[in-house]
């Protein structure tokens, strides 16, 4: 009888997608785009899947067919978003455009929906991109600094921000402060020189320094660079894409995250905090 024992791996614990495509002005096109994406990623056995910023609605450049196309959050992209997770029972999380109080500005904001097609979890963006020849403050209305809303998936605690918020640290600092294990990044990270440089760079940054795992989900060529991807709290890419529409999946361990804040308990040992300016 043969005595021997082997090493055997525990189950991976949360199966993650992370979905990119091109979004246009066609909402029902979006949606048909997602519906498919998101059955790939559930045949592979995703639980929560990622799409990208302005899901519901993108032309370019921003202009004011982005406030003709806002909606609520309880309007037909976020209703038609939460049946989708309802009949494949799993978390789905995108962007939309949607309705400010100022009728002259939009919010650009990250919903949450829950297998029982319920809200669970919202984030207006709040840092405008005012950078690199862009003006969104022209159509855009910054978010509040409110505390950050979190949903859970599997036992692991999510939390979410977009595309040029990854550039101001602290924001992501007070996503892990509010217990995040999990960071998710919808995008539409615009292509130009270096851009995907520092798309990886910024998004390895986060995941490093904060000891979580990271997930970014960014629009396809012409307008955005695609290289969608899942970073570990080691900075490790488990999953990219390149620049072709698709579905890309990782399993997120609740074992490897404790191990690696074991060997780099960056969190504990910092000795700032972050506050609202």
């Amino acid at each position: 009888m043969d005595n021997a024992t082997s090493d055997v791996q525990s189950p991976p614990e949360l199966g993650v997608a992370v979905a990119q495509f091109a979004p246009g002005a066609d909402t029902a096109a979006n949606l048909e785009a997602m519906r498919a994406l998101a059955l790939t990623a559930v045949d592979r056995g995703a639980r929560l899947v990622v799409f990208p910023e302005y899901s519901s609605h993108f032309t370019e450049p921003l202009g004011p067919d982005f406030v003709r196309a806002a909606e609520s959050l309880d309007g037909p992209f976020v209703r038609a978003v939460g049946a989708l997770a309802s009949e494949l029972g799993v978390h789905i999380v995108a962007g939309l455009i949607e309705r400010a109080d100022d009728a002259t500005h939009v919010h650009n904001t990250i919903v949450a929906l829950s297998p029982r097609g319920e809200l669970v979890a919202r984030y207006r963006k709040q840092h405008l991109y005012d950078a690199f020849g862009a003006s969104e403050s022209r159509w855009l209305a910054a978010g509040d600094l409110d505390e950050p809303e979190t949903f859970d998936v599997g036992g692991v605690r999510v939390g979410m921000q977009t595309c040029y918020d990854i550039r101001f640290p602290e924001v992501t600092r007070r996503i892990a402060d509010a217990g995040a294990e999990l960071v998710l990044v919808p995008a539409e990270w615009v292509r130009g020189p270096l851009k995907e440089a520092h798309w990886r760079t910024l998004l390895t940054a986060r995941a490093l320094e904060n000891t979580v795992y990271v997930v970014a989900a960014d629009h396809v060529p012409p307008t955005g660079v695609g290289a969608s991807m899942i970073i570990d709290p080691m900075g490790v890419e488990l999953a990219t894409l390149g620049e072709k529409t698709g579905v890309a999946l990782a399993w997120i361990s609740a074992e490897r995250l404790a191990a690696v804040r074991r060997v780099n308990p960056s969190l504990a040992l910092r000795r700032y905090r972050v506050l609202p300016r």
